[in-house]
């Protein structure tokens, strides 16, 4: 009885409150007389929910996948099938692509942008150059407005032609030399700069010949800092010259004795094809060493090949082997012998090669002598008489270099001897010199009757010119 009783009176609540719904309506608040005549049944019904936004509102909103359709707060370019499908679902009409199915308004609209439509974007307010076969005519804005495009002209490119006689004036010098200017170095600049902040001004010295504008384009020259190099060279060279007394504390060597050796080195040089940088320093570490150590006579020609070893080592590519040099000293010697002595030799001089040789300055010298293959021979040849004689020694290596190449252009009787460009490059005038050139001139005069006639032998040969064939110059001999 209670359970009929109880499901008739939940029947009547609910045709009641159908009944209120259907008479506000959905959305609408209930009447006061209703609430005040239907008791029970008007306070069961409730508050209506806020109401959900409209489709059409919801439309208006620009969805996240959209946003990189903006470019600059203006829409980019599609292509035409996106095209085409906005305008089908402005149109509620189906669409056909070619031979595919058509494509749902909605479903299209929704839809990513292919990685096709990357070349689709503005590039400079200008269509991407993959669209220029088939331009677009207008764009969808976010209202759905058509917004007709402008055209872009592409401007064709005009190609310049230089007729080749105008290229050769610009690329080179009358004289047919490449045009190659010196640019300037961050260390040039910083040094400017310092030398300003100090108030330091250094004078401009005039250069009347910058001989080394033609290795401008060589960067193994070093066209930058060559200057430097040498001005350093010419300050340290004082510092590492053997001792020229040093044959008063050797008990069992002579000058004789020496020149014989030297003589010898000069003539394995020349056989063995080394590099003239060997030649000099071998008698350099020769010289450096018996200024420090007494040695006996019958090591002296030991030290000569360990000294001929240690500097193949440091200035050829492919150094002679033990073996080679035990034959030429007709296996006098010993390996273990030759290396020992060189490692004594190396201990001796603290391991320190790296000095201004004779032949480092001579080589400057010629340059700014602006010399021939004859003017080349001569000065070697004469340098490498100085190289014979202990005498020499006297004598700074940029100093005997000098002398070489003016005694040399006395010889072959050019004039003058002694150039302005020579003196600046060297530091040296021609008064300086007379004295060295005039040794250098005697022993040319007398080496065809020398004991030691390596060199006179060596130069005598059509390959060098046969400088040594010429006679010497009168003047400085008789001076």
């Amino acid at each position: 009885m209670e359970c009929a009783r109880e499901l008739r009176v939940r029947s009547t609540f609910t045709a009641a409150a159908m009944a209120s719904k259907k008479q506000v309506g959905p959305g609408g608040a209930v009447p006061a007389q209703e609430q005040m005549n239907g008791g029970d049944a008007a306070r069961l019904v409730r508050k209506p929910m806020d109401t959900f936004p409209q489709p059409a509102a919801a439309r208006g909103r620009r969805a996240l996948v959209d946003v990189g359709n903006l470019m600059n707060g203006r829409p980019s370019l599609v292509n035409h099938q996106k095209q085409a499908v906005a305008a089908a679902a402005t149109s509620h009409k189906p669409l056909n692509v070619g031979n595919k199915k058509p494509l749902v308004p909605q479903a299209a609209a929704r839809g990513l942008r292919p990685l096709a439509d990357v070349t689709n974007l503005m590039i400079n307010d200008r269509a991407a150059p993959a669209n220029r076969q088939k331009p677009l005519d207008a764009v969808f804005n976010r209202n759905g407005k058509a917004v007709k495009l402008k055209e872009c002209k592409v401007k064709p490119e005009v190609i310049v032609s230089i007729p080749d006689s105008e290229k050769e004036k610009k690329s080179k010098f009358p004289g047919g030399q490449k045009v190659c200017r010196r640019v300037p170095t961050l260390f040039d600049n910083l040094t400017k700069c310092s030398r300003a902040s100090d108030g330091i001004t250094t004078p401009k010295k005039k250069n009347p010949y910058d001989i080394d504008a033609p290795d401008s384009c060589n960067e193994l020259a070093v066209v930058e800092y060559v200057e430097d190099i040498y001005r350093f060279y010419k300050s340290t060279e004082g510092t590492c010259l053997p001792l020229s007394s040093y044959m008063s504390s050797q008990a069992e060597i002579s000058e004789r004795m020496r020149a014989i050796l030297i003589d010898w080195i000069i003539e394995v040089q020349y056989r063995l094809t080394l590099m003239p940088e060997t030649l000099y320093l071998t008698v350099y570490i020769i010289d450096q060493y018996l200024s420090m150590e007494s040695v006996p006579r019958k090591e002296l020609q030991l030290v000569g090949i360990s000294a001929m070893l240690i500097a193949s080592k440091y200035e050829e590519i492919w150094a002679p082997l033990v073996k080679d040099l035990m034959c030429l000293c007709d296996n006098a010697f010993t390996r273990d012998q030759i290396l020992t002595k060189e490692k004594a030799i190396l201990d001796m001089l603290h391991w320190n090669l790296t000095v201004p040789t004779m032949y480092m300055f001579i080589v400057r010298y010629l340059k700014a002598a602006m010399c021939d293959a004859e003017l080349e021979n001569m000065a070697f040849f004469y340098s490498e008489l100085a190289l014979v004689q202990y005498a020499m020694l006297v004598y700074p290596p940029s100093v005997t270099a000098a002398a070489a190449v003016y005694a040399a252009r006395s010889t072959l009787g050019m004039n003058p001897p002694w150039t302005d460009i020579l003196e600046h490059h060297t530091g040296l005038a021609e008064p300086q010199l007379l004295d060295c050139a005039r040794r250098l001139i005697s022993f040319h005069a007398l080496a065809p009757e020398s004991k030691q006639k390596a060199v006179y032998r060596k130069y005598s040969k059509p390959k060098l010119g046969s400088v040594a064939l010429q006679s010497p110059d009168k003047k400085l001999l008789s001076g």
